[in-house]
């Protein structure tokens, strides 16, 4: 029997890789024939840039960057030589995971720091970027990359615009000439499933500010601004309309993207399971096991175990997920790709238990060795 394992991350507990390999533990312990192929996989998020460099053949390099309110960070990103590729996180650097909730604030925060790393890349000879750009703490539109990247935004007064969205309230002109000659060069692949606009009701200011610190007087200000900012870049630089699907992704981090930069945006999973080349190991597989650390409405809608049974049932491949919880709303799976899920908790447990990573490896391990043992029994 040959079997591909390509599961998401277990946030907060286990990588993609570490669980794909508890998964063919207990396979093996029901069926020592089995032939098992574990790759790691996510969808632009947390995880994408372990699983990527690894099945990439590449190494993880560690910046210390500006943080999303200034202080100084420690990020990693993957860097691929022979492919001249890299593969960043944007949340490594300007996430909201680095700020404390009582501290978060668009106005202030900025993307100065994943410019930073992709400056550092482009040092090292990357020309290829596959960015995701989910979980981010920032509305700046993108300028802050800008300026990391040597792009000159000024105020009427000629003077540096403030980092964060502040900055967009006082941008005046945009030089490009400035910007580090390299670019030219450079292409980015952007990993995002949000197809919000730039500005409007369904902008980034006013669906994504709150959950980053923004009150309603703020949003208001803000969307208006993004709106200004819009107006400047399709003067002077590039026709990018503000209602662009897509733009609004990260605070305006897509439209910045997308107007200053050769780019592609599309979806996470997609995204990863072309680079990855997954569709050669699914098409040869008897089965394909996906899954991720929780099953429920939002997996439905085309995260990464989504992704990989679409995928594997363009071959008519069973497919089969793990998973630590799954929710009444799960079931929704089973039309999306997914034949049988299986949640993995064995015992009435703390979140915090759960989640150990020990805890989730026996479970994983002991879950997938009964499932065999099953599949086994009808075989013979």
């Amino acid at each position: 029997m040959s079997i591909v394992i390509a599961v998401d991350s277990f946030k907060g507990s286990l990588s993609s890789l570490d669980a794909g390999l508890a998964i063919k533990k207990g396979i093996l312990k029901a069926d020592t024939n089995a032939e098992i192929i574990v790759r790691p996989i996510a969808d632009g998020g947390e995880g994408t840039v372990e699983a990527l460099t690894q099945d990439m053949g590449g190494k993880i390099i560690t910046k210390t960057v500006t943080g999303p309110l200034g202080q100084k960070v420690s990020a990693t990103y993957g860097f691929i030589e022979h492919q001249k590729t890299a593969i960043i996180e944007m949340a490594t650097a300007s996430g909201l995971t680095l700020i404390a909730t009582e501290h978060r604030n668009p106005l202030l925060t900025t993307t100065y720091g994943l410019g930073e790393l992709i400056k550092d890349a482009i040092k090292k000879g990357a020309r290829h970027f596959i960015i995701g750009i989910g979980g981010s703490a920032t509305n700046d539109g993108g300028i802050g990359m800008l300026q990391a990247l040597g792009f000159t935004l000024v105020d009427k007064n000629d003077k540096a615009v403030s980092r964060g969205a502040l900055g967009l309230k006082e941008l005046h002109k945009i030089d490009i000439t400035t910007a580090i000659p390299e670019l030219k060069e450079c292409d980015f692949s952007i990993a995002s499933d949000v197809t919000n606009p730039l500005t409007g009701n369904n902008g980034a200011s006013r669906v994504f500010g709150p959950q980053k610190g923004a009150n309603p007087e703020m949003i208001l200000k803000m969307d208006t601004w993004l709106a200004n900012y819009a107006h400047l870049v399709n003067q002077d630089v590039k026709l990018i309309y503000s209602n662009t699907p897509g733009s609004g992704a990260a605070g305006g981090l897509g439209f910045a993207f997308m107007a200053f930069f050769k780019t592609t945006l599309e979806s996470g999973i997609d995204l990863i399971l072309r680079k990855t080349n997954l569709r050669t190991y699914l098409e040869k597989a008897d089965i394909v096991i996906t899954g991720e650390g929780k099953l429920d409405s939002q997996t439905s809608m085309g995260k990464a175990p989504i992704g990989i049974a679409k995928l594997a049932k363009s071959f008519n491949k069973p497919v089969i997920a793990f998973s630590g919880i799954v929710t009444a709303e799960a079931n929704r799976c089973h039309t999306a790709g997914i034949d049988a899920f299986f949640p993995i908790l064995r015992d009435i447990t703390t979140l915090e238990q759960a989640l150990k990573p020990e805890v989730a490896k026996n479970n994983l391990e002991n879950t997938s060795e009964q499932v065999f043992r099953l599949i086994n029994i009808f075989q013979k």
